[in-house]
């Protein structure tokens, strides 16, 4: 398991809280009193949730116990996080009137099946709410994680991880189907940001706090700090400095289902 460090994703933290808050922006239900944030990292959006829906019970789930550790220090009697792998999480039928998953389903296999049973969950007027990057996303660290010096030595975290080119992200016009089929009515998008980055090494910075980790930490420490050389040397190459900072395209996919 990763060792997520809260501190180090929330450097950019206002970059980050950009598609969460445009993609709550989208849901349509009113009036929840159960709302739940699978993959809720940190808890400063899902506490955020609380303002969307002042009669909610919010519930936000993270498997890992640094984001947890972080985010009970904003519990209320309103607001509980608790530790959870959202992959294994299934409500009761009718139970929950919003769930949101931002920047998690990318960690989580076989949405054929997960969604569906989310789905399930949803109360009338509920909604489930999701986004992820576009499947065919690729930083650049995964270009040399593949290279022959670190392939062997990530072995079984490379299988687990999956190169981005086995991503369980699919296609919009597959989510539309799975979530119609669940009797979801579904608003699919996909935006690209332009993040403009300051200081030096910033894509580096982004990506230590979120998809480098497993790399990071399958490694013995002089490993890995030999293979973040060569990925900063790669992300210098792909995403070069500029005067007023670095450009960081960064292509997402949205989904919003909503049972009327």
């Amino acid at each position: 398991m990763a060792s997520w460090d809260p501190q180090q994703y929330n450097r950019f933290a206002e970059e980050r809280a950009r598609p969460f808050r445009e993609l709550v922006a989208r849901i349509p239900t009113t009036g929840a009193v159960a709302v739940v944030d699978l993959g809720c990292g940190p808890g400063t959006m899902t506490a955020t949730l609380a303002e969307r829906w002042p009669d909610a019970a919010i519930l936000g789930i993270d498997s890992s116990p640094q984001m947890i550790a972080a985010a009970t220090e904003l519990q209320s009697p309103q607001l509980r996080f608790q530790l959870g792998d959202a992959g294994q999480w299934r409500p009761q039928r009718g139970s929950v009137d919003v769930i949101v998953a931002n920047a998690s389903l990318q960690w989580v296999d076989d949405h054929e099946t997960l969604l569906p049973a989310w789905a399930a969950g949803l109360d009338d007027g509920g909604t489930l709410a999701f986004q992820v990057p576009i499947a065919s996303y690729d930083p650049g660290f995964g270009q040399v994680a593949g290279r022959p010096r670190w392939a062997p030595l990530l072995g079984g975290a490379l299988e687990a991880i999956g190169p981005r080119s086995a991503t369980p992200v699919l296609e919009a016009p597959e989510y539309v189907r799975l979530l119609g089929a669940a009797g979801l009515t579904v608003d699919a998008w996909e935006t690209t940001y332009y993040h403009v980055l300051p200081g030096d090494d910033p894509v580096f910075e982004w990506f230590k706090g979120t998809g480098l980790r497993p790399y990071l930490d399958a490694l013995s420490p002089d490993d890995a700090e030999a293979f973040a050389a060569e990925v900063r040397e790669e992300l210098r190459i792909r995403y070069p400095r500029e005067p007023f900072g670095t450009i960081l395209p960064f292509p997402r996919l949205f989904v919003v289902g909503h049972r009327a």
